[in-house]
This record gives C-alpha cells, sequence and structure tokens, in this order.
C-alpha cells in the first residue's frame, strides 16, 4: 500500500519499491490521470489508481537536472 502523497505537479518523488525519481508534470482531475516525467527524461501517464498504490518519498530534483530537451 502506498504512502498518501497526492500528486503535485513540480513536486518530485522517489519510488521506494525501484528507487526511480520522477516528477509530477500534471494532474486532471476529471480524467483521473497523473503525468510523470521520470529523471531520465522519459514521460508517462498513470492513472490515479496507479498512483494510489505507489509506495513514494518526497525528495528534491535530481542535482543536475536541466528539464527536458
Amino acid at each position: 500500500m502506498g504512502r498518501d502523497h497526492n500528486p503535485v505537479p513540480g513536486q518530485w518523488y522517489e519510488s521506494l519499491d525501484d528507487e526511480e525519481v520522477f516528477q509530477v508534470l500534471w494532474t486532471d482531475e476529471d480524467a483521473e490521470l497523473v503525468e510523470l516525467q521520470y529523471e531520465d527524461g522519459d514521460v508517462e501517464e498513470i492513472d490515479y489508481e496507479t498512483w494510489q498504490e505507489l509506495d513514494l518519498d518526497l525528495t528534491d530534483e535530481p542535482e543536475g537536472w536541466s528539464g527536458p530537451d
């Protein structure tokens, strides 16, 4: 069961299961979607149900992060 973190655009999170770091780009409450961008630049959309299952911690922006190319 995930920790109770709401998806906040601009906030960075770390998945405690696989140690991946990502930022929430946007949320769509009507469609119940969250768009994530990983440290390596990959972008993914997940639904709120999947978000709630993630075991997350808040984290800082990765060192050297310069955003998308």
